[in-house]
């Protein structure tokens, strides 16, 4: 009994082993060697497979923790940071507000400052023009005085002669005489 197609179409059929050989039919041999090489790979290659499956889903599990971690931190600073931010803009608006009024109490102490100078100045100045008037005039007087002196004794040097000056210290004593008695009763 021999079959002359040699197919394995026919399951009740199985060759006998004289007919065992290569079966060079392509389109009845290829899907039972990519069956059996696809059972093998997957009988002996399914740890290899589910041990690097799990090290990359191990590998992105913990990148996407590291990256849960960063992002809560990252998010912890710009919280800081905005808390800081709306700090210092607190304090500079403080700042900017007690500045401007500081400037304008600063100007106003200025401004009062110079005025008080101006006046001190203004008092300095009035009290020299007077101390100069005053010291001019006495200079004036002193010449006045002075001319008046030598004009006086000029006249009395020319017109006094030893008789008419016996006669003044005469009657000047004569006067502080009488003066003395007045101030003794």
């Amino acid at each position: 009994m021999k079959n002359t197609t040699n197919s394995f179409l026919c399951l009740g059929y199985w060759p006998s082993a004289e007919s065992f050989g290569f079966n060079t039919d392509i389109l009845a041999t290829n899907p039972i060697n990519l069956s059996v090489v696809l059972g093998v790979l997957v009988f002996f290659g399914k740890g290899v497979l589910s041990d690097l499956l799990d090290n990359r889903k191990q590998k992105i599990l913990r990148t996407i923790r590291n990256s849960e971690e960063l992002r809560e931190g990252a998010i912890e600073q710009l919280e800081k940071a905005q808390a800081r931010l709306r700090k210092v803009e607190t304090e500079a608006d403080r700042f900017r507000l007690n500045g401007y009024s500081e400037i304008e109490r600063e100007k106003l102490n200025l401004i009062n400052s110079i005025y008080t100078t101006l006046e001190q100045l203004e008092n300095y100045k009035n009290e020299a023009i007077h101390f100069e008037q005053q010291r001019v005039i006495n200079q004036v007087r002193q010449r006045v005085l002075q001319q008046a002196l030598q004009g006086a004794l000029g006249t009395l040097n020319s017109c006094l002669n030893n008789e008419l000056h016996l006669r003044t210290v005469s009657a000047n004593i004569g006067m502080f005489g009488t003066m003395k008695e007045k101030i003794t009763d």
